[in-house]
């Protein structure tokens, strides 16, 4: 589904990206990890359009992404989330939601028909006329999730979203991905810390470090890289 082929990309002379390449097929799970700082929101920004390669291609079904807005990138098919979450403050929890609903559903009663199915899958269902400025982080984290999946799109980006959960409220998110991965065949590449997330959800792990991949392969496997294990995850990591 999609295919990242060579990018690279530049910020003042520091190369943030350089030669990154892996591939994320329809229906999976697919989680890009590694230290602060080593380039994976440069990567989810360079597919989600906010800006373009210098070098390299990003594909999405076939098709090339470089030169396109990020709602055009929406449009045709790609969600995303973003690492700090900013709900619409004044507006409710369901309008918030509807607001991506609208991409797709032209109708009021459309939108809010999609967004209430949203809701209840992210059991945020009761909260859906509450202020979104009175959510809990974790209840934020899920809205911000629901907003994405309000667009229909057939590949989410999720950027951190279970940072700062509880291990019981990341387990719900697992739960929840798994099942929007098996019931509803979305594809998922998620930027994650939270390596009991990772482990629990990938079928692929690519370990990016100083904008370099430097493994990509079965989570067990990566896990085990010594280079990984030297520049993130530590030796004392136990899987």
């Amino acid at each position: 589904m999609l295919s990242v082929q060579d990018i690279s990309k530049s910020f003042r002379g520091l190369k943030a990206v350089s030669g990154a390449s892996f591939d994320v097929p329809a229906r999976s799970i697919v989680a890009l990890i590694g230290p602060n700082g080593a380039g994976k929101t440069t990567c989810f920004n360079m597919i989600a359009g906010v800006f373009s390669p210098d070098s390299g291609k990003v594909l999405f079904e076939g098709k090339e992404l470089q030169g396109l807005r990020p709602d055009q990138v929406c449009v045709a098919g790609i969600g995303r989330t973003f690492q700090i979450v900013k709900p619409f403050a004044g507006l409710s929890v369901l309008d918030n939601v509807m607001v991506g609903g609208f991409l797709k559903e032209k109708t009021v009663s459309g939108a809010k028909k999609i967004s209430m199915e949203i809701l209840r899958k992210l059991h945020l269902d009761a909260k859906a006329d509450l202020p979104a400025s009175s959510l809990t982080l974790p209840d934020r984290k899920r809205l911000e999730v629901a907003r994405a999946l309000a667009t229909r799109p057939k590949l989410l980006l999720l950027d951190e979203v279970m940072a700062g959960l509880r291990p019981t409220e990341c387990d719900l998110m697992v739960e929840v991905f798994r099942d929007l991965n098996r019931s509803d065949g979305l594809t998922i590449l998620l930027i994650e810390h939270v390596m009991r997330a990772v482990m629990a959800l990938a079928q692929k792990v690519v370990v990016l470090h100083h904008g370099e991949i430097i493994a990509n392969g079965a989570p067990a496997d990566v896990v085990r890289d010594p280079a990984v294990l030297e520049c993130y995850l530590g030796e004392e990591t136990v899987v």
